[in-house]
């Protein structure tokens, strides 16, 4: 935020506050969470929070360039890069992963979340923000995540609903998006906890973007 301003909302790290959403209902549930996968994990902030208490995290995003910079900071520690500030204008920045330790808990690879290859289930799945960004996310409710998910395990969906024709077309969007994902997952999952969750795009040093993210937590049966 620019100097003095506070977060609004209360706004906390997004990322950080989906791990914690996870491992609050790991612990309510006595799971000891062995494997998880973060599905669309981006540079890997919250495949990293999620490796402080998992020992075996699987990453996977579509974009190269994503991967490849969380592959700098698990390999190095660190990534520098030049934040926009106004127009033209940027400056130096540093980013500094978690202890080797922790981030060489993490494997990250890309891959299409839609054609995923054959993995053992996971005890918690994170999705972040993906819903709206995959060509059918019918199939990804229907017949992707299921697979997934351990009986037993835990998987949390956040997603704002922005459908685009650029990453969805629109005969696929969902309506009612809440709903539709409530029954297309119901076979297989029971509802938890739902929750608005805040998070802040940065533009430039003036400029952000306030997103609430609806947050649903879900139990495979």
């Amino acid at each position: 935020m620019p100097r003095g301003r506070s977060t609004p909302f209360g706004l906390r790290n997004f990322p950080a506050a989906c791990a914690r959403l996870l491992f609050s209902e790991a612990k309510r549930r006595r799971i000891r969470p062995r494997r998880a996968l973060d599905l669309g994990c981006a540079v890997g902030r919250a495949s990293f929070e999620l490796s402080r208490k998992v020992p075996a995290v699987l990453a996977i995003d579509s974009s190269k360039t994503f991967i490849a910079a969380a592959k700098k900071l698990a390999t190095r520690g660190l990534c520098s890069f030049r934040l926009n500030e106004e127009g033209h204008r940027t400056r130096p920045v540093r980013i500094v992963a978690p202890a080797q330790k922790i981030r060489g808990r993490v494997s990250f690879g890309t891959g299409d979340a839609l054609r995923l290859p054959r993995l053992a289930p996971f005890d918690l799945v994170l999705a972040a923000n993906l819903l709206d960004r995959v060509k059918d996310p019918q199939r990804l409710l229907q017949k992707v995540l299921p697979g997934l998910v351990r009986p037993g395990g835990l998987l949390l969906l956040t997603s704002p609903y922005t459908w685009s024709k650029a990453f969805t077309p629109s005969s696929r969007w969902l309506r009612n998006s809440f709903f539709a994902t409530r029954r297309l997952l119901a076979p297989h999952f029971r509802l938890l906890r739902r929750q608005d969750l805040p998070f802040l795009l940065r533009e430039h040093r003036r400029k952000f973007q306030l997103t609430f993210a609806d947050a649903t937590l879900w139990l495979r049966v």
